[in-house]
């Protein structure tokens, strides 16, 4: 039994909602449901695992319709859906009374329950939200006795406001797989027994790395699994880029490393740019010109001036630059009072610049 693990859809989303490329990474999010009905059909899949979160928030009944025509487009596939904690099932919601395709089924209940799929000689076991937060592991105790039929969890949990839980437990709680949802980095456990699928799109900065989905295989008669490939269908990706600089670095060099950093990990990604290191006190990096160029979400500049810190006590034995050097410069001086030391010898110095351009 071939079968495609998804989850943390968040349809209905909008990453970076205040940046120039909004409307694409909506549509990015959208189009990603699309993308996994494509890979269950070129995978030739027999079963499509939806862990929690398909929707971003309670779905109108205009988001229901259009998830659910792409779903009726593979009538061969049987399809099992959860409610996470992101689309969690109120009494007043669409969901309840929505009329799916066939091949679709939403398991609402917010106890432990199952679908049986006898053509595919599967049970798929699972719960959905019913509140934003479950803080109890209720699969703490959980142990399915042995069947005929292949056995899975499908899930949404992992951290300590939203079912907390042991993958361990899960690994020997009698499934042939554990599906789970709400952890959006994509990881497999317990000799992929346990595996979070992840966000098929980067949702925020945080979340680096390939995104995607599992495709697996379980064998009918043992009923364990064969295979499990992970494969990358996002757009494009987060991508954290630290750009460290010296006391001999100019600004035009900082600017064209950055550059040619972003041309070789590609143009179309989102990037977090983080400066660091030891810079020349007369040189101010311009790095907000390069936003206009490329998709630069956040920059963050963690450089700080290189003094000479006895010539300027030198220079300035009696005054008040003096003196803040004579209390902080020593050499068991912790990292806060070193910041404390670079941030206030450049206030300091600044302040007798513009006095003394003044007069």
């Amino acid at each position: 039994m071939k079968f495609v693990h998804t989850g943390d859809i968040h349809y209905g989303m909008c990453p970076d909602s205040d940046k120039p490329w909004a409307r694409e990474r909506e549509q990015a999010v959208k189009a990603s449901l699309a993308s996994i009905v494509a890979t269950v059909k070129t995978e030739q899949a027999e079963l499509l695992l939806i862990a929690g979160d398909l929707f971003h928030r309670q779905p109108t009944l205009r988001e229901l319709k259009e998830v659910n025509y792409l779903f009726s487009v593979i009538p061969a596939v049987q399809i099992v859906i959860i409610a996470g904690n992101h689309d969690y099932i109120r009494e007043s919601s669409a969901l309840l009374s929505f009329t799916w395709a066939e091949n679709v089924h939403y398991i609402t209940t917010a106890e432990l329950d199952s679908i049986a799929l006898p053509k595919l000689h599967t049970e798929v076991y699972g719960f959905s939200y019913h509140q934003k937060e479950i803080t109890e592991d209720l699969l703490a105790s959980l142990h399915i006795p042995e069947n005929e039929s292949i056995r899975i969890l499908l899930c949404h949990g992992g951290d300590a406001r939203h079912l907390p839980l042991n993958p361990s437990t899960l690994a020997a709680a009698g499934f042939s797989y554990c599906a789970l949802g709400h952890i959006h980095k994509p990881q497999a456990l317990c000799s992929d027994r346990v595996v979070w699928c992840g966000s098929p799109e980067p949702l925020d900065l945080t979340e680096t790395g390939a995104h995607g989905c599992y495709v697996g295989e379980i064998d009918d008669s043992t009923r364990q699994l064969s295979s499990l490939r992970f494969i990358p269908l996002s757009k494009l990706q987060y991508i954290s880029l630290k750009i460290q600089v010296t006391p001999e670095s100019t600004n035009e060099e900082l600017l064209m490393n950055v550059e040619e950093e972003i041309r070789r990990r590609g143009a179309h990604n989102i990037y977090r740019l983080k400066i660091q290191g030891m810079r020349d006190p007369d040189i101010l990096f311009e790095a907000d010109r390069l936003k206009d160029r490329y998709r630069i979400a956040e920059l963050i500049d963690e450089s700080e001036p290189r003094y000479d810190f006895p010539r300027l006590f030198a220079e300035h034995p009696s005054d008040m630059i003096g003196f803040f050097i004579q209390e902080l410069d020593r050499p068991d001086m912790s990292e806060l009072d070193r910041k404390a030391l670079y941030y206030g010898v450049n206030a300091l110095l600044r302040t007798t610049d513009e006095r003394s351009s003044g007069t």
